[in-house]
């Protein structure tokens, strides 16, 4: 038996919880993949398709042009549609323009179908997290969301993994096997995900009480209504428009400063990481083994903030993230000079640290707005803030021949504590309080 009183936010985790964390996490993983296996074939796929430097830098940057559309998109459907109906849409398309990547023929075809892949990519990040967060318990909805995060990092090593077994083993066009790669991941995805129920929080929003309570009851049990679940229609109804002012468009703001900033360093840095390394005069192994360590810090500085994302709270430990991390990238323009052990150390401190502001990422934005508009924050916040990480991504090589090393992480170091400011003034504590209690302004 179950109190009548007892929120849904406050029972134990249960089999449910844990698969439909599979079922959100895995479109996590799919886009590390798919955004990561450009890279593996992008030699073998230039000579075949005789792609110019023009071509190869279109090609690679389309995903996230593609992103930056389709976290607008997928924001504004996952709102208005529901999240049970778009859930579906990310993995068709990553099946469908995945195996259509075999038979390219032109620089343009290739364009257009990363572009498509990206916008799928764009669409998982508000549906997925606004699914998963609208049913977890209020002690794991920061975890569980911070897992997300490093299930992308999986997700790419293992395009990088499995893309150079298929490059080794399949002949001069293997690349074309490489790029086709996700259909087979997508098409597991789309199968479990199969069965997955609709949020009763959005059909509350929606004014459909009696298909929420019979999910409720699905998810929860017999004992469970719609009064264990803290939430309430809106009073007032909320469009998209509402990210745009009020109270909500300086939560917006935030989001979306401390999100841009937590990315343009890390993927300019993440991308370049020889060419940075270089710079820093790590070269051979040193470089080798550098840009290895790097990525494998970058896990474990978010596998630490998910372990204490409960423990310090949000707010602190953005706060502290931004902190240290820029003074990381500050010190790596002091000591540009230095021996390979200090670079290596100032290098790891920051991926270490920048391991917080990565994981709330995908936490604050789902915490910080109203069921009715939640997914479509997330979609702003991931479409702007790919739009940092492109630009970043693009200056970083021209940045490193104009102006030097010791200016790159200057350049770095300053974005990282415009982040902090901004985290300092605007970013709220939220851990301790229910969904609604943390998306209401008041």
């Amino acid at each position: 038996m179950t109190s009548p009183n007892i929120s849904v936010e406050d029972v134990p985790i249960n089999r449910f919880h844990q698969l439909l964390t599979l079922r959100s996490g895995g479109g996590s993983f799919v886009d590390g993949y798919v955004l990561s296996i450009i890279g593996v074939a992008m030699v073998q796929m230039s000579a075949g398709l005789g792609l110019s430097s023009f071509w190869q830098g279109m090609i690679a940057a389309s995903a996230l042009i593609g992103i930056f559309f389709g976290g607008f998109l997928g924001g504004w459907l996952t709102d208005r549609f529901g999240r049970k109906r778009v859930f579906f849409v990310g993995p068709t398309l990553f099946i469908l323009a995945s195996l259509s990547q075999f038979w390219v023929e032109s620089a343009v075809a290739l364009f257009l179908l990363r572009f498509a892949i990206g916008i799928a990519v764009g669409i998982e990040y508000p549906v997925a997290t606004s699914l998963l967060v609208e049913f977890l318990p209020k002690k794991n909805r920061g975890p569980r969301l911070a897992t997300l995060t490093i299930l992308w990092f999986a997700g790419a090593a293992f395009a990088y993994i499995l893309g150079d077994v298929i490059l080794r083993q399949g002949g001069d066009e293997a690349w074309r096997l490489v790029l086709a790669s996700p259909a087979l991941i997508g098409a597991l995805l789309l199968l479990v995900r199969i069965g997955t129920p609709e949020s009763p929080r959005w059909l509350l929003s929606k004014g459909r009480a009696d298909e929420a309570e019979a999910v409720i009851r699905q998810v929860y049990g017999n004992g469970f209504s719609l009064r264990n679940l803290p939430e309430e229609p809106e009073q007032k109804k909320l469009s998209f428009l509402s990210l745009l002012h009020s109270g909500y468009g300086k939560r917006m703001l935030f989001v979306t400063m401390f999100w841009t900033c937590s990315v343009i360093p890390v993927f300019a840095v993440y991308a370049f990481a020889p060419k940075v390394l270089a710079a820093l005069n790590l070269k051979g192994d040193w470089a080798s083994v550098g840009s290895v360590a790097i990525t494998l810090l970058f896990v474990v500085g978010c596998i630490i903030a998910t372990r204490l994302i409960n423990t310090l709270g949000r707010r602190s430990m953005l706060i502290h993230s931004f902190c240290w991390s820029g003074l990381a990238l500050l010190g790596l323009g002091v000591f540009h000079a230095g021996s390979e052990m200090v670079i290596l150390g100032l290098f790891g401190a920051y991926a270490l640290f920048i391991g917080g502001a990565q994981v709330l990422q995908l936490v604050y934005p789902n915490e910080l707005f109203p069921t009715e508009i939640r997914a479509g924050a997330v979609g702003v916040g991931t479409s702007m803030s790919r739009i940092g990480a492109a630009v970043g991504t693009w200056l970083v090589p021209m940045a490193l021949d104009s102006y030097g090393i010791a200016f790159t992480m200057y350049a770095a170091a300053i974005v990282t504590l415009v982040g902090l400011v901004f985290s300092w003034a605007l970013a709220p504590e939220t851990r301790s309080l229910n969904l609604q209690q943390a998306a209401s302004l008041n």
